[in-house]
């Protein structure tokens, strides 16, 4: 008797033993990968390293372990040293999942071309389709490279606009109606009133390159671009255009009146806004910048643009995130980045900082920066993920949002957005030309020299170096690229 008892009793044991079993794995399920030792994301950012970061970065781990059963470790790579020693990280295949691109450092284009980042076209539909219903439509068409995209773009402004950022100080102090300034012809008169009565500013700070109407195929400041307003699609040296002719003939006659400092080809000096001693400069416009710039500089400025928004291959490629081919994890760092993209709270801590550390929320949801922020949490915003879910500051424009989404709205596409020129065939020529550009660019893109007798020489060289021929192969994909999109 006692021997049945016993046996029905280990039944009912192992019976409830497998119903335990049953829930506690339904329960793994429906969590994802809940209760598994959590994904560590090796991230390389560009900017300057932070004093907080260690501490900001505790917070990020605690809530991004929650949310997605990962954390972060963050290695801020300085500005002037990111390009380079995110080099050596790819070529030498050290394993990590995250790294800021871009088309000015770590070369976006390049690297996905030789298999350096993951192409995340599936990866995007399966653990991204929230990010993917954020980001405008432009970044994600206009980042693809061969079809694919190899990076996540940053939400921002879309568009490109070159405007003239005027001291707005002097402008009032000499009555100066600037609305009348549309072209660089039109800054004549006011330029020579800054020369003649401010000893100690500078009547231009620098306009390196000037803006001019053309969508170039490298930067520039090299022999290779298409006009804005072409009809035959056909790529050209705009160094051989009217158009450069009679921009530089303006810069000259400006370098000669003193309107440009004299050693301004050589000169590196960037002319930060919280240096009062400029007039006018170029810079590339956003909604509302005007703002920022009065907030950094300390004293108002006013801005004149130069033409509409035009989205080029540089602004969509201006600031990304790419996932490593030697991430052992890329699902869940997209999923990462996913979060990033789409959760308020986790952007805004990785961009403000800790609440009552670093910033303060205020009324209605704004905030304002405390002193540990500036200090010690100073971080690139434009560089980390969708701007568009960041808190406005106590001072921001009700719009801010709505007024970037206009402007990319309106920002019109470059015809060569989209393509990117593979170089490997033309490699030994545009070697040549580069040394040609690194000595006539500047010089002659400043005004510090006279057109008229340097345009020729640049021209000679250029073609002495091989320029027919990059020309032909950069139109051979370019029509090839254009064939593809109809």
């Amino acid at each position: 008797m006692m021997g049945k008892k016993l046996i029905l009793l280990l039944v009912l044991m192992l019976s409830l033993s497998t119903v335990l079993i049953g829930c506690s794995s339904d329960s793994a399920n429906s969590s994802g990968d809940e209760g598994s030792k959590p994904y560590e994301i090796k991230w390389y950012m560009i900017g300057t390293p932070q004093k907080d970061l260690d501490k900001v970065m505790k917070e990020v781990n605690k809530y991004t372990k929650e949310k997605i059963n990962a954390t972060v470790d963050l290695t801020m790579i300085d500005w002037g040293d990111y390009d380079k020693k995110m080099q050596v990280i790819v070529a030498s295949g050290e394993p990590f999942d995250i790294s800021f691109t871009s088309s000015w450092a770590n070369n976006y284009v390049l690297n996905a071309r030789k298999g350096a980042f993951v192409e995340l076209d599936k990866l995007m539909d399966e653990h991204g389709k929230e990010m993917k219903e954020a980001i405008d439509p432009a970044f994600l068409e206009g980042a693809k490279v061969g079809g694919h995209l190899y990076a996540v773009p940053t939400n921002k402004e879309v568009g490109q606009q070159s405007v003239f950022v005027f001291n707005k100080r002097i402008a009032d102090k000499y009555n100066m109606d600037l609305s009348k300034v549309n072209s660089l012809e039109d800054l004549e008169p006011f330029l020579k009133i800054v020369k003649e009565n401010e000893p100690d500013f500078n009547p231009i700070a620098t306009f390196f390159p000037p803006y001019m109407p053309f969508d170039y195929i490298i930067d520039d400041k090299n022999p290779f671009a298409i006009p804005l307003d072409s009809k035959d699609h056909k790529i050209i040296n705009p160094y051989e255009t009217e158009e450069m002719m009679e921009t530089l003939k303006v810069m000259h006659d400006y370098y000669k009146k003193g309107y440009i400092r004299a050693d301004a080809a050589t000169s590196t000096d960037p002319y930060p806004l919280e240096v009062e001693n400029w007039f006018v400069r170029k810079e590339l416009y956003q909604p509302y910048a005007e703002l920022i710039w009065s907030r950094s500089a300390g004293y108002d400025v006013e801005v004149r643009p130069l033409h509409e928004p035009i989205t080029f291959n540089g602004s969509v490629t201006g600031s990304m995130q790419a996932i490593s081919v030697t991430s052992e994890n890329p699902e869940k760092s997209l999923e990462f980045l996913s979060l990033l993209n789409t959760d308020p709270k986790l952007r805004t801590l990785l961009d403000k900082g800790i609440e009552g550390v670093h910033y303060e929320e205020v009324e209605d949801g704004r905030i304002k920066d405390l002193p540990a922020r500036v200090k010690n949490f100073n971080m690139p915003s434009f560089a980390i993920g969708n701007q568009f879910i960041l808190p406005l500051y106590e001072n921001d424009p009700a719009d801010k949002w709505d007024a970037f989404k206009a402007f990319n709205e309106k920002s019109k596409p470059a015809p060569t957005l989209g393509f990117h020129f593979d170089p490997e065939p033309v490699r030994t020529e545009l070697a040549a030309i580069s040394n040609v550009t690194s000595e006539f660019a500047k010089p002659l893109l400043t005004g510090s020299v006279d057109p008229e007798e340097y345009l020729p020489k640049a021209n000679k060289k250029f073609k002495e170096a091989g320029l027919e021929k990059v020309l032909k192969e950069m139109q051979k994909q370019y029509d090839e690229w254009r064939k593809e999109q109809e």
